[in-house]
């Protein structure tokens, strides 16, 4: 197991305690969002600090991997849909003005941060990485969902069309100054082609035609009608991209 060190910190964007959990001491720093509706020891308890550990304990990267508030917003279906929408626009801000400071002041700051995750946590670095390119040096985003009409039914207001990338960026002028920062960016999305990827693939594809039309230069990976939505191929999908950032 590499250094590992757990933070607890108040949230003033989210008005309660959250967790991060650090593993590793130095390198490119790495924001690793969960699955749906779960915490900052996920990447942990499914093994995915295992398939990191050479990396890790090289110091070629660092991983901060945070808690979920899924359960408040993308997945309280039956609560107010405004409501969720504003939770999810919470927990942005909580990631982009409290985590990266953090991941700042812990790194070193000589490196800004990637953004990853798997399924949910696929969406969660995409909405992030693509609101604010800015803040991030990459992004890789495994078997997420990229636009909110899966949790939200086809529902839409103002806040929520900011955390849906299929709306967001097919409005994306040209001439957009993201879309240079982009272009300077590694930018990778994979998703398979097996059991429980249809709304990954359905949203990845509809990315793809928008990134075209923008001109611009994401990696849009689909791999084979074997690779289901599970951790036994994201394990596998980590250690393939990982380099691309290392």
């Amino acid at each position: 197991m590499p250094k590992r060190e757990q933070i607890t910190h108040f949230s003033h964007a989210l008005g309660k305690d959250m967790n991060i959990l650090v593993y590793g001491e130095s390198g490119v720093p790495f924001i690793g969002f969960p699955t749906q509706n779960s915490m900052c020891d996920n990447y942990e308890n499914f093994h995915m600090i295992d398939t990191m550990e050479d990396e890790l304990n090289s110091g070629k990267m660092q991983l901060f991997c945070v808690d979920s508030v899924d359960a408040e917003s993308w997945s309280a279906k039956g609560a107010d849909n405004a409501w969720r929408a504003w939770r999810q626009e919470e927990y942005f801000h909580y990631i982009v003005d409290e985590v990266v400071p953090l991941i700042h002041e812990k790194n070193g700051g000589a490196v800004l941060p990637v953004t990853t995750g798997f399924s949910m946590g696929g969406t969660h670095a995409a909405v992030t990485f693509l609101r604010r390119p800015d803040l991030f040096s990459g992004m890789l985003a495994i078997s997420g969902i990229y636009d909110s009409d899966y949790f939200f039914d086809g529902w839409m207001d103002s806040v929520l069309y900011d955390s849906s990338p299929v709306h967001f960026m097919a409005n994306m002028p040209v001439d957009h100054p993201y879309i240079d920062i982009y272009n300077s960016r590694e930018m990778i999305f994979c998703v398979g082609q097996g059991a429980w990827e249809d709304e990954g693939i359905r949203t990845l594809r509809r990315l793809q035609d928008i990134f075209h039309m923008k001109g611009i230069r994401a990696w849009t990976d689909f791999w084979g009608y074997d690779v289901n939505h599970d951790w036994p191929w994201w394990y596998k999908m980590v250690q393939y991209f990982l380099p691309r950032f290392l």
